[in-house]
């Protein structure tokens, strides 16, 4: 077990490696401390002073990671927001970081950067039209976004119909 320089030593190396957020780093450190009040206090005074020197701060992790999903990989807010979620950042945190991110962005534009990034192309039939849906649903976009976009490939209705219930199913589980 490490006392509090070497798991600072171990935090700043941890935060070298890639940024975190507080609740993963909060998740790595408590391995290395023994498990009682004082490891807890061991892990708050680091964090602490992490914060202090602008090592850890959720606000910039937030922005970096809405960015750079965003632009780079061409995701759609939902999954950002999932993912941010995920990494333990506060809902607030979130909210005011995917509007200032995604407030002004075209979402089916995005949509179509997404797929041309992935090189999908349009469905020849039912079931890579359900592929392409799926795919899109799991990069965050919404249906009415994903059902326009299916629609001007000229996508059957009964494809369509299809796909509305597989959604359905999602929905309820």
């Amino acid at each position: 077990m490490l006392n509090e320089a070497g798991i600072y030593d171990y935090a700043v190396k941890a935060l070298g490696r890639h940024m975190r957020t507080e609740v993963e780093l909060r998740r790595l450190m408590k391995t290395r401390v023994e498990p009682s009040e004082r490891g807890e206090a061991v892990i708050a005074a680091v964090l602490l002073r992490l914060k202090e020197q602008g090592y850890l701060n959720d606000a910039a992790y937030a922005e970096t990671y809405a960015r750079l999903r965003q632009e780079n990989e061409k995701l759609g807010v939902r999954r950002v927001r999932q993912d941010l979620q995920q990494k333990g950042v506060a809902k607030d945190l979130i909210a005011e970081t995917l509007e200032s991110r995604y407030g002004q962005t075209n979402e089916e534009a995005l949509a179509r950067e997404h797929l041309e990034r992935k090189r999908i192309r349009k469905p020849e039939n039912p079931k890579v039209t359900a592929r392409v849906m799926r795919r899109l649903v799991a990069a965050g976009f919404s249906t009415g976004v994903i059902y326009k976009i299916l629609r001007q490939w000229d996508v059957p209705d009964d494809a369509l119909a299809a796909l509305e219930n597989l959604e359905e199913k999602r929905d309820h589980e």
